[in-house]
């Protein structure tokens, strides 16, 4: 009951920023410049769970441009759907919203996080924050459901979190943007081994195996069955250091889907994979017009 109170607290806490001035929003924004972008995305997933309110204060309440299809446009959006989450575990405890990110890294103005969540129930996701003057003005992100026997052993989000090798971020992100050509696209895929390590190739994808031999089993098998894999249009690359996101539309098992994938670069070759893959939301569907990219 007290987790409960406290999401319909920053619920409501929510609907009330949207009614701030401009002038409000400078002095808190000012008041908390501070405090980085970084720990500021990390304070406000959190606060999904422990239903902490200062944290909504790092979001512009004149501006916030949703992508979630699921949700609507707005401040107001985000708080309606704390609103659902407080109601779906007043009704089925084991419902009652969890948060925990893994792993954060930042590219210029945006913020991008790699998190465990209990929301409507186990999933694994990415969550892109783009900032304006200290305050979040835009949202992406990507759901999958928590699978937790998977090929590899490993979980969906084990592994290295330490963002390290800084100098390389530029090279790293041509790494994978050219991966991305060559590999998902198909260019040169005889170029696989250009990019990904054949000494280390840690698997999170649940359903693939590690190594680099394994995922192309995988990519195989779903061929055969009429089921490939189809990468048609990057949308992003976002990168720090040693780890670079890709935001990727295609198809999967015949359904339009949103891809992102998270590497982990060493000494020049892709050592670790990460994960999420969302079925897009019917345009007619989707609760707001912002589209599920838009970058």
């Amino acid at each position: 009951m007290r987790t409960l109170n406290l999401i319909i607290a920053l619920a409501v806490a929510l609907t009330a920023c949207s009614k701030e001035n401009a002038n409000e929003s400078t002095t808190k924004n000012d008041e908390k410049m501070e405090v980085s972008n970084k720990q500021k995305v990390s304070e406000l997933l959190k606060s999904i769970e422990t239903g902490a309110q200062e944290p909504a204060g790092y979001i512009n309440p004149a501006k916030y441009i949703q992508h979630n299809q699921g949700v609507a446009d707005g401040i107001q959006g985000f708080g309606a759907v704390l609103g659902q989450l407080a109601e779906a575990a007043a009704h089925n405890p084991e419902l009652a919203p969890k948060s925990n990110t893994v792993r954060i890294f930042a590219d210029g103005d945006y913020i991008i996080a790699h998190t465990e969540y209990n929301f409507f129930g186990p999933k694994i996701g990415f969550d892109i924050f783009r900032f304006e003057n200290g305050l979040i003005v835009e949202h992406w992100d990507n759901l999958q459901e928590t699978v937790t026997n998977t090929a590899s052993g490993r979980s969906m989000t084990d592994g290295p979190a330490e963002v390290k090798d800084l100098d390389k971020t530029e090279a790293n992100k041509t790494l994978v943007k050219n991966m991305i050509n060559d590999i998902f696209f198909g260019a040169a895929p005889e170029n696989i081994t250009n990019y990904i390590s054949l000494d280390q190739y840690n698997q999170h994808n649940p359903y693939v195996k590690d190594g680099l031999a394994a995922f192309g089993e995988a990519m195989e098998e779903m061929a055969k069955a009429g089921m490939p894999m189809i990468f048609e249009k990057n949308h992003a690359v976002f990168g720090e250091g040693n780890f670079v996101l890709s935001v990727t539309e295609g198809i999967f098992m015949n359904e339009k889907v949103s891809f992102y994938d998270l590497f982990r670069i060493e000494n020049g070759k892709i050592v670790e994979h990460w994960d999420t893959i969302e079925k897009i939301t019917p345009e007619s569907e989707a609760k707001n017009s912002n589209g599920k990219f838009n970058f």
